[in-house]
């Protein structure tokens, strides 16, 4: 079956001077350009290519790779704006991504860097793009344990906190108190379920909770210290930023961390830095 608007697998049928034409199921055939073409394709071979549809409503074919494909977020960076809608670099240089004004939030200007979702319109068949998530997030139960390892996409900055998408399937919210280290609209990272409400809103945590993070940042800094032959120049002395480049983790749960170490014997606190006891 052929995905259009994602990477698909497709078999070289026929060669020619300006590129190679591939097997492309209901589709019939696809060109594939020759700048595109691999060195030594043959007919016979297979090769990953996007798919997607050109200004002339065609099935075209890429091995450029998407910021984002169908079904995907991504950042990108709006080139343009006329009375259809703005056009986002997706990553295909031959085609910008339509984002219609009826799934923008606000209206967009060039130059602006936006997360945007990326989905194949029902109606006209057209691959686009929208800012409008509530619809693509939160259609199933958030069935999540607490302290579950979940990926998530910082979303939106607000007075509450960054609100995140978690699993790409539910909304999620970072609150001030959790937040170390630098959020940015797009970025990608790991984090943990911290709490789900009674009605469904979850709440998340950018490292482990309770002891089961003072549990994992104890076995991270032993075995850092056993790779770094024994000692680091990390204390309780040592600037956030120093700690959080090191083990993701804030200034505050370090100090802890090492204290706890330090009681159980395994560590020396020294003035600049720590060490596995002998």
């Amino acid at each position: 079956m052929i995905n259009v608007g994602q990477t698909n697998s497709l078999e070289v049928v026929k060669i020619a001077d300006f590129g190679v034409f591939l097997d492309a199921g209901e589709f019939g055939t696809t060109l594939l350009p020759s700048r595109f073409v691999p060195e030594g394709l043959e007919v016979g071979h297979f090769v990953d290519v996007f798919l997607y549809f050109d200004s002339e409503n065609q099935l075209a074919a890429t091995t450029e790779t998407p910021i984002a494909q169908v079904g995907e977020w991504g950042l990108m960076k709006i080139e343009g704006v006329n009375s259809t809608g703005a056009f986002a670099d997706w990553g295909i240089k031959d085609k910008g991504l339509l984002i219609p004004f009826s799934e923008q939030r606000k209206r967009f200007t060039a130059g602006q860097n936006v997360l945007v979702y990326v989905y194949t319109d029902k109606a006209s068949g057209r691959i686009v793009g929208t800012t409008k998530f509530n619809k693509w997030l939160d259609k199933t139960p958030a069935n999540y344990q607490r302290n579950e390892q979940v990926d998530l996409i910082i979303a939106e900055r607000s007075e509450l906190g960054y609100k995140a998408i978690v699993n790409g399937a539910h909304w999620g919210m970072v609150f001030p108190s959790d937040v170390f280290g630098k959020l940015f609209i797009g970025k990608r990272l790991k984090g943990y379920i911290k709490n789900i409400r009674e009605d469904g809103k979850i709440d998340l945590a950018l490292q482990k909770i309770g002891v089961a993070k003072m549990d994992d940042l104890s076995s991270k800094i032993l075995e850092t210290l056993e790779k770094k032959g024994g000692f680091l120049p990390l204390s309780d002395k040592s600037t956030p930023e120093a700690i959080f480049a090191t083990f993701r983790t804030s200034k505050g749960t370090f100090k802890k961390t090492i204290g706890g170490l330090f009681k159980q014997g395994k560590i020396v606190i020294e003035q600049d830095g720590i060490r596995l006891a002998d």
